[in-house]
């Protein structure tokens, strides 16, 4: 629960999920940085769901005497703060066409339509805008490709949250109460929990995300403890910070009326995989801004615990199997009366 893009867990467990090992800094081929911004900064409505925050000052703050920074991992993503006109134009310095075409993601809106990701183009102007003239024109797409399967994942995270629990807390344990297995089939998910379009409640509309923030420089209380534990038990906690850290805003509706909740989504760097490709765990989970965030994490994450401690499913599977033995006996008593 809260993970993204990895075929199994990091070797080193954390409570409550396990955490990846490595680099706190993203792979050069991930366009999300690290920026010391000390505020947190939203982004025009024209731009994309994940968006990396802006550095600490702008250019005309940075002495003259300074060098620009260069190198992939220092710079900035422009698509922290995408400017309001997005130019899809070719640039003089660009060495080979990219494509111009933006996907639309799965992610709606409040007005209802969906959000849009930067094109390659688009994503390649703005890093020339921002200064950084040294990048490689052949990574573009694949950074957007990235960035855009981070943004689904995040989604997909928050799309299980509020199957579960948007109707209140009541009817989310009702769901949770049999563990995460149980509730995706209960939910209609179970071939594809990360499904982020599958909305089976057709009484109450589907959520959706209103905006977003980065605070890359402000940690959550979940990854300070994580990382405390860690310097105090280091074979089973330790871990590497998240590189970044985003708010989701988004809208949940039911008989109640509709009301704003914000998510809180850990980024973390996982070991790349054989083939080189990069891996990232995402940590999503509604934030504690009162006692409903905190009863709906307690409850997904208890229930689930102590559906597996308890062997609920070996309960239910003995269920099952005396069913079927009382069914059997029936048939063979049936049989024998009517020889």
């Amino acid at each position: 629960m809260g993970w993204f893009w990895a075929e199994k867990a990091p070797a080193a467990p954390v409570a409550p999920h396990p955490m990846p090992r490595g680099n706190a800094e993203p792979p050069p081929a991930c366009p999300m940085h690290k920026k010391a911004t000390p505020s947190a900064k939203e982004v025009p409505a024209g731009a994309c769901p994940y968006v990396p925050p802006e550095t600490a000052s702008n250019a005309s703050a940075t002495p003259a005497t300074e060098a620009p920074k260069q190198g992939f991992l220092s710079r900035l993503n422009p698509l922290n703060n995408m400017f309001s006109d997005l130019d899809n134009s070719r640039s003089d310095e660009q060495t080979q066409a990219l494509p111009l075409s933006r996907e639309t993601s799965t992610i709606p809106k409040g007005d209802g339509s969906l959000w849009e990701y930067p094109s390659p183009q688009q994503m390649y102007n703005a890093m020339l805008r921002k200064g950084y003239t040294d990048t490689d024109v052949t990574a573009v797409e694949s950074m957007v490709s990235v960035h855009n399967f981070l943004n689904e994942g995040a989604w997909a995270e928050i799309m299980g949250w509020e199957r579960r629990f948007s109707r209140g807390i009541v009817d989310g344990y009702k769901i949770c109460k049999e563990g995460e297995e149980r509730a995706n089939h209960v939910l209609g998910t179970a071939e594809d929990p990360f499904d982020t379009t599958t909305w089976t409640d057709a009484s109450i509309p589907p959520p959706k995300l209103l905006r977003f923030t980065g605070r890359p420089t402000e940690p959550t209380p979940k990854s300070q403890i994580l990382q405390w534990l860690g310097r105090v038990m280091p074979d089973t906690y330790g871990t590497a910070p998240p590189f970044d850290r985003h708010d989701w805003f988004v809208e949940r509706c039911n008989e109640k009326g509709c009301k704003e909740v914000r998510y809180v989504i850990d980024y973390y760097e996982g070991a790349p995989e054989p083939t080189g490709e990069p891996v990232f765990f995402l940590d999503v989970r509604p934030a504690i801004d009162g006692p409903i965030g905190a009863a709906e994490r307690m409850v997904r994450w208890s229930t689930d615990v102590f559906w597996r401690a308890s062997g609920g499913e070996a309960r239910i599977l003995k269920k099952v199997e005396e069913a079927q033995r009382q069914r059997k006996e029936k048939a063979t008593e049936g049989k024998r009366q009517y020889n």
